[in-house]
């Protein structure tokens, strides 16, 4: 009988755990207490699976092409991709992030410093990506870099790295840079979207 209370007891636990999984689409594009841009891992660094966050299941799946796993054929990811909780683009998702810090777990919420951002033209459609660092300076790999004109003095092989991988990332010639943009237009892109 303590046994079958026991069980019991665990399964009631486990299934109100399950049904308080956090919804990452609804945190708030801006951290409360310190107000800072937040970004959602979705995929880490240094990996090449691509995953998205599912608000339905509430789960990190992976991308699936013809029923099977998609899996980026090209070099891994160069920062941890994610999203801007809290902001709808035209496309219908929230906007993307590229977090340039060692690699984050895959569900991470981290605080942000937008660095830039990217413009793309991807098979006709443009997409547009913020490039940012944590706010932490513990998570910092990249030292007093908090503005484009600070990255691209300080780091500018690391521009050309994420130009090429942008471009490279899919099939070739599908993508296309049509630019890069300081912080404040990343600013401005993230609160021109947001719910």
């Amino acid at each position: 009988m303590r046994g079958a209370k026991r069980l019991l007891g665990s399964l009631l636990i486990g299934l109100s755990v399950a049904g308080c999984q956090t919804d990452y689409t609804e945190l708030p594009t801006f951290s409360a207490e310190r107000k800072l841009l937040q970004a959602v891992i979705e995929v880490p660094a240094g990996t090449n699976l691509e995953r998205r966050y599912d608000p339905a299941t509430h789960e990190f799946a992976p991308q699936q092409r013809a029923g099977k796993d998609r899996v980026l054929e090209f070099l891994p990811y160069p920062g941890n991709y994610g999203f801007v909780p809290g902001t709808n683009t035209a496309t219908g998702g929230p906007l993307p992030v590229l977090v340039l810090a060692e690699s984050q777990p895959t569900g991470t919420v981290l605080e942000v410093l937008p660095l830039g951002l990217l413009l793309l033209d991807n098979a006709g459609a443009l997409e547009r990506v913020v490039l940012a660092v944590p706010a932490r300076p513990s998570q910092q790999i990249l030292r007093e870099t908090s503005t484009w004109a600070a990255f691209i003095q300080r780091y500018p092989a690391a521009h050309q790295i994420l130009r090429l991988w942008f471009q490279q990332r899919a099939s070739p010639g599908t993508i296309r840079i049509m630019g890069w943009k300081d912080e404040q237009a990343a600013v401005e892109q993230v609160r021109s979207v947001m719910r």
